[in-house]
């Protein structure tokens, strides 16, 4: 049996080296994440991650596909069906790091959130952020887009990641979900005003 979404939001704290900034960068990724997707309920959207699943899909294909080549008509015959292959694939990894780079853009979250009638196009919440390596001061920008009128506004923050964790590297999630939820009372304000 799955556990129930209260369950999830009682679940035991995250504890992590906190000298390791990708770990410090995921456990703050994920409490932002919790705040959106279980206490407010939104829905998640998969499109950015589907896309990248997409264009690594395709690479691996034409990796499989060499693979199976190779094996069938041994080297000497195989030569430019490897060849393109293996030229297909480095080009498809170019195209991931674009896309990496250039669409997803540090975006570990898009959330959606349902007009209650249903007659309203969801509105659009996207959470970015960045931690650079040996530094401590995380980074988050929250993008509100409208679903009727397309307008988008955006709210940043930056804290030192010492305001989150204890000294033994235990995430404090009862400091940092209030800052996630003033962020998005900013931007829901700004919009009830216009």
């Amino acid at each position: 049996m799955a556990p129930s979404r209260d369950s999830a939001l009682d679940e035991k704290p995250i504890k992590i080296d906190k000298w390791d900034s990708g770990a410090l960068k995921n456990a703050l990724d994920d409490g932002a994440k919790k705040v959106f997707v279980d206490i407010f309920r939104f829905k998640e959207s998969h499109m950015l991650m589907n896309g990248r699943l997409f264009l690594c899909t395709i690479a691996i294909g034409f990796a499989m596909f060499a693979l199976v080549w190779d094996y069938l008509y041994p080297f000497p015959q195989s030569r430019n069906v490897l060849l393109c292959c293996v030229i297909a694939y480095f080009i498809l990894m170019g195209v991931l790091t674009v896309y990496l780079t250039y669409i997803e853009k540090g975006i570990f979250l898009v959330a959606l959130e349902q007009d209650r009638a249903k007659m309203e196009p969801d509105n659009k919440w996207t959470l970015q952020s960045s931690l650079r390596k040996y530094d401590d001061t995380y980074h988050l920008t929250l993008t509100f887009t409208d679903g009727r009128t397309q307008e988008e506004r955006s709210s940043s923050i930056s804290r030192c990641v010492a305001n989150f964790f204890d000294e033994n590297g235990t995430f404090c999630f009862d400091l940092f979900q209030p800052i996630i939820e003033k962020l998005r009372q900013d931007l829901s304000s700004e919009k009830k005003k216009q």
